[in-house]
């Protein structure tokens, strides 16, 4: 007797269980389903508000998650976006639904110019889903735009050198001007000869030139003096 009680409250766990999860499913989808009517009508406020619903019903719903980070990349809200994309990777098994997510995330990353992440997410959609046209054209774009960036980075440090190495030439420059004003101030003052002044060596010609003048008008005036007071005798 006591082994059929125990079977029956067994089996009525069990259909409790049953209606439980089925109650949750039903739930969830419904919480989806208007999700996905809010973010059809761009009401993105209303839709993740479902969107959070659906996933407190059932924490590893990767649709959930999947339309949630939709609904978050259409307010602009791109880091909490790439959180679920990424959780929901961790856990979707299905290569159709990797491929959707891996695209999104490609497209973020391809909004934010992160093109080498936008690459790689893009590459990883394509492994799940080759035939999808639309990421194999992201790819493509972002691959080139990768090049693009890498390329002016190049030209960007090459210039960043030339400038870095100018002003270190200025510097240089700078130092041996204040090294020159050093070393004249540090030398003897020299004194300026003006253009009106005479050398030595020219003082002492016209002062000998002078001299010898005064010398030969003492001579001529000695030579007066004699004939003028001096006797003369007739030779007769």
């Amino acid at each position: 007797m006591m082994r059929m009680l125990q079977k029956k409250y067994i089996g009525m766990v069990l259909l409790l269980l049953v209606a439980v999860s089925a109650y949750a499913q039903k739930a969830e989808r419904d919480y989806i389903r208007k999700g996905n009517r809010f973010f059809k009508d761009s009401i993105y406020v209303d839709a993740e508000v479902n969107y959070r619903k659906a996933l407190e019903v059932n924490p590893k719903s990767t649709v959930s998650m999947f339309n949630l980070g939709n609904t978050l990349t259409q307010q602009n809200k791109l880091q909490e976006a790439m959180e679920q994309y990424v959780g929901a990777t961790k856990i979707e098994k299905d290569k159709s639904n990797l491929s959707q997510i891996y695209h999104n995330m490609g497209v973020i990353f391809h909004s934010q110019k992160d093109y080498a992440k936008a690459v790689e997410a893009y590459k990883e959609s394509l492994r799940n889903n080759p035939k999808d046209d639309e990421t194999r054209y992201n790819l493509a774009l972002a691959q080139k735009q990768l090049q693009d960036q890498q390329q002016n980075q190049n030209q960007n440090q090459d210039q960043d050198k030339q400038d870095r190495q100018k002003e270190q030439d200025k510097q240089q420059d700078r130092q041996k001007d204040q090294q020159q004003n050093q070393d004249q101030q540090q030398q003897p003052s020299q004194p300026e000869k003006k253009d009106n002044e005479m050398s030595k060596e020219n003082a002492e010609q016209l002062l000998n030139s002078v001299m010898q003048d005064e010398k030969d008008v003492q001579d001529k005036v000695k030579k007066q003096q004699v004939l003028q007071g001096g006797r003369l005798e007739k030779d007769w």
